[in-house]
């Protein structure tokens, strides 16, 4: 399953699990750590004082109280001391540990701050890429949806707009109708539909196959839930969002041509004035196929990034 970094508050967030980047005491603090137990309620403090405090690199499990997420990952993120006094490791295993906890659980999705690169003063960018690097070695061998939330300055979801279109039932002439309904006019309709063309299930099951690619191997490096996958796998007729068959299409290493005839399969197309667009095609046509790469472009840019569940 993927990762997909997100810019939305994590207390707000309806996962199996949260994570805190906690302090020693488990007692609640500054920054996400106070903003968790503020939301979660008092409660938690009362079951944190049952867990004797936690360890820098450590990971331990509460109820989530008044959070949507019913449950919660405390782990204690390194100080910043230059880096070399293992702080890399340290963080490292806070993506670790939590991690094997939530699985040991059973939880399929899991949502992190960026652990330490707040008062503990570990420097943002580096911070990201031990996150990065840790969750996608771990997605490597394991299933799970992992969020990282990360907050900035500029609203995320304040920019995203939804346009409802009012329904209206529009009144066909009986005449119409009934011309249409002749047996030719059936007949012909029945003849352009033999020259449909194939779906964008089959399309994709036959590149895979072509390119001798394992299905596994093809839908984590596209950074797609495996039971989206499978839904796509098993129905033919599955329509999937424009950001999915752009996912596949970097995890297939398709070309530019290769990628323009997926999208056609699923009703899309690649625009020059669509900014995401414009990135995504850089990066294929430079035959840069990390996906994870591509998303961090995509996220620099306040773009909707590739893979995870799907959005029509």
């Amino acid at each position: 399953m993927p990762l997909l970094i997100i810019k939305e508050d994590i207390t707000t967030l309806h996962v199996d699990a949260i994570v805190n980047a906690a302090n020693r005491t488990l007692r609640g603090g500054g920054g996400v750590d106070g903003a968790i137990h503020r939301a979660a309620g008092a409660m938690l403090d009362e079951e944190c004082r049952t867990l004797g405090g936690c360890e820098v690199g450590e990971a331990k499990l509460t109820k989530g109280y008044s959070l949507p997420s019913p449950h919660i990952i405390h782990t204690v993120g390194p100080f910043w001391n230059g880096g070399k006094r293992g702080e890399e490791e340290q963080l490292a295993s806070c993506y670790w540990n939590s991690l094997k906890l939530a699985k040991a659980h059973g939880f399929e999705s899991i949502a992190f701050p960026l652990i330490s690169a707040g008062a503990y003063r570990y420097p943002p960018v580096k911070a990201r890429q031990v996150a990065e690097q840790a969750i996608i070695d771990y997605l490597s061998r394991n299933d799970m949806m992992v969020y990282l939330c990360i907050l900035d300055d500029r609203s995320f979801s304040d920019l995203k707009k939804t346009v409802f279109m009012e329904e209206r039932e529009i009144p066909v002439p009986y005449g119409i109708c009934s011309r249409l309904m002749e047996s030719s006019v059936m007949d012909d309709i029945k003849k352009e539909l033999e020259k449909k063309d194939e779906s964008f299930s089959d399309s994709l099951l036959g590149i895979i196959r072509k390119k001798q690619m394992d299905e596994v191997e093809c839908y984590k490096r596209a950074n797609i839930d495996r039971k989206l996958f499978s839904k796509i796998k098993s129905d033919v007729s599955y329509r999937p969002s424009k950001s999915t068959v752009l996912a596949f299409a970097i995890a297939l290493k398709l070309t530019i041509e290769e990628t323009e005839a997926l999208l056609k399969k699923a009703g899309f197309a690649l625009s020059d004035s669509k900014t995401a667009d414009i990135i995504i095609r850089y990066f294929i046509e430079k035959e840069e196929w990390d996906i994870y790469a591509i998303n961090d472009m995509l996220f620099a840019f306040d773009q909707s990034l590739l893979g995870g569940h799907d959005v029509a």
